[in-house]
């Protein structure tokens, strides 16, 4: 794991820390959170998110409902384990 990938999971609890504990974030608000150039790091953010899932710290979610991160396809959210 890369120094990039570590600032991007921190990214990631820190952008749900400062919200609401029911709240989600989009892969973009993290990326955009991090690099003026956003566009590259939707991927890497993902990525990130779904080793978060793995440890238990957040779940991926659509239209409300946590879903399989291996398997998710199209947009997705991010938020705290419940």
């Amino acid at each position: 794991m890369t120094a990039e990938d570590r600032r991007l999971e921190r990214a990631i609890i820190d952008l749900l820390a400062a919200r609401p504990a029911t709240a989600t974030i989009c892969p973009s608000d993290v990326a955009r959170a991090t690099a003026e150039d956003w566009r590259p790091l939707m991927e890497p953010v993902r990525r990130a998110a779904r080793r978060l899932v793995a440890a238990g710290e957040v779940e991926i979610t659509q239209h409300g409902r946590p879903v399989d991160p291996s398997t998710a396809r199209g947009p997705i959210r991010i938020r705290r384990t419940r």
